[in-house]
């Protein structure tokens, strides 16, 4: 019988093991690490070459307590079933590789950021915080300043103290109900959400202020909880109302309501734009597709997320600044589904 070879762990490799290898003290490899000129050719590319050879990374515990900084940000992101969230994840993942920086998922879903989240974000030490759904909780809010983690609110302003980054939410609303009324649209819905956020309160408010220019003012309003089966249900109310009484546009505030809308008045025979024009606010990919053809306005999310970063890279180095509020304007898109 064969005697079984018991399996050592492999140490890992570090800046003290590679500098006995190359016969240099740790400074002199952490230096040729960084590229330092001062350290000379011949034994850069000797330290580089172990360094592959052996598979060294840097140990980023040991670089937060030496620099202070960790490269990591927390991010809090809405509920999955909403693509806006999962378009918003995959645009800051792909800018936070660009900035060489990680992301860390500190909450996702609906609620507001308690206290026990807050302590997340200072037990695994990040830079700064975006935040693009949850209300923060005045005592979370206090936890941060006090520990000089910078936030950063996405699609919305904040309640408590804290910068934010949006969309011109209410120049969006505005478009939206100027072109309903060009399309000469006079008994309008809107399908709204009950939530406390900014971001729909804004939108919602300068609609309904545009269209009392008009002397109109809104024939309903649906709560379609900002979910794709409360839009379904408030198409379902709208298409089941008696022809002459049914509204002739819609507005819901964000385009996965409206897609719901959509499906539900398709489903019940409603034609769009014929009976019952139909507009959006977010710019889902999605929105696009030739089922839904859908009018919105896009948000620059891209551009958001970019502001965002900037501001939490430059206020984890002097957290004196004052805050900041960008209102960034989106872009009207026009299909099919508000009518030629």
């Amino acid at each position: 019988m064969e005697e079984e070879t018991e399996l050592k762990p492999t140490r890992r490799t570090t800046i003290v093991t590679l500098s006995q290898k190359a016969g240099v003290a740790p400074s002199t490899v952490t230096r040729a690490l960084r590229g330092d000129s001062r350290i000379s050719t011949k034994t850069r590319e000797r330290i580089l070459g172990l360094a592959r050879e052996f598979g060294y990374t840097p140990n980023a515990l040991a670089r937060t307590l030496s620099s202070g900084r960790s490269g990591l940000y927390g991010l809090v992101l809405g509920p999955s079933t909403n693509p806006f969230y999962t378009e918003l994840l995959h645009e800051a993942t792909a800018q936070a590789e660009a900035l060489g920086v990680r992301l860390l998922i500190i909450h996702a879903g609906l609620g507001p950021i308690e206290e026990r989240t807050a302590e997340a974000l200072l037990q695994y030490q990040v830079d700064g915080c975006i935040i693009s759904s949850a209300i923060m909780t005045s005592r979370a809010s206090e936890i941060c300043a006090a520990n000089q983690v910078p936030l950063v609110m996405v699609n919305r302003v904040a309640m408590q103290r804290a910068c934010a980054v949006t969309c011109d939410n209410r120049a969006g609303g505005r478009e939206l109900a100027e072109l309903l009324r060009s399309k000469g649209r006079r008994r309008i819905a809107i399908v709204r959400t009950s939530s406390t956020s900014s971001t729909s309160q804004e939108r919602e408010d300068a609609f309904a202020a545009s269209l009392a220019k008009d002397d109109l003012t809104l024939a309903l309003r649906l709560d379609g909880h900002s979910t794709y089966d409360g839009g379904f249900e408030a198409g379902r109310t709208i298409a089941a109302m008696a022809p002459a009484e049914r509204p002739d546009g819609v507005f819901a505030v964000s385009d996965i309501m409206a897609m719901g809308v959509l499906d539900a008045f398709r489903l019940a025979g409603v034609r769009v734009p014929d009976d019952i024009a139909v507009v959006g606010f977010d710019g889902l990919p999605s929105s696009a597709r030739p089922i839904y053809d859908l009018t919105t306005i896009e948000q620059p999310l891209p551009l958001m997320i970019r502001r965002s970063f900037e501001i939490l890279q430059s206020r984890s180095k002097d957290q004196n600044q004052p805050e900041e509020v960008l209102s960034l304007r989106g872009r009207l898109i026009v299909r099919g589904s508000s009518g030629a």
